[in-house]
């Protein structure tokens, strides 16, 4: 029994960075690479939500610390997150984060790129447009030794 004990702690300790980071990795490189834009959503959801759970993980440290089942808690609450049969990231952001930026955002130009996408990817071109012109220079506008 001390040997299955063992090889069940270590694949417990290997299974949280493959779900929290691997595999989320691997799949917001396919959803970049894929041309639908409902994969992308789901990871960008994923990564937002994830990062708030470091942070408030960080914050509550003491307290978590206590808790003795917080890593399994922890586990299948990314499992939920992360799983494609689910799409826990991409309900938890519908349902609470857009809702919180709808009210809070003052910002006008924050809200026409809330409602209005395409003028979003419009400037982005022109940002784009910019800074490649800026790193990259005309030779005619270069002055010659």
């Amino acid at each position: 029994m001390g040997k299955l004990w063992i090889l069940i702690t270590q694949l417990h300790s290997i299974a949280g960075p493959v779900l929290t980071l691997l595999y989320p990795l691997y799949a917001s490189v396919v959803a970049i690479e894929s041309p639908s834009k409902i994969d992308d959503e789901q990871w960008l959801s994923y990564w937002i939500i994830y990062s708030f759970l470091t942070l408030a993980e960080m914050v509550l440290q003491p307290i978590l610390k206590w808790i003795p089942i917080w890593y399994d808690v922890k586990l299948l609450m990314v499992a939920w997150l992360v799983l494609p049969q689910f799409k826990g990231a991409s309900y938890l952001y519908e349902r609470f984060v857009r809702e919180y930026i709808r009210k809070h955002a003052s910002d006008k130009e924050h809200q026409q790129l809330l409602h209005q996408p395409e003028k979003k990817s419009l400037n982005v071109g022109k940002t784009k447009k910019k800074f490649v012109e800026f790193i990259l220079p005309n030779k005619e506008d270069q002055e010659t030794y």
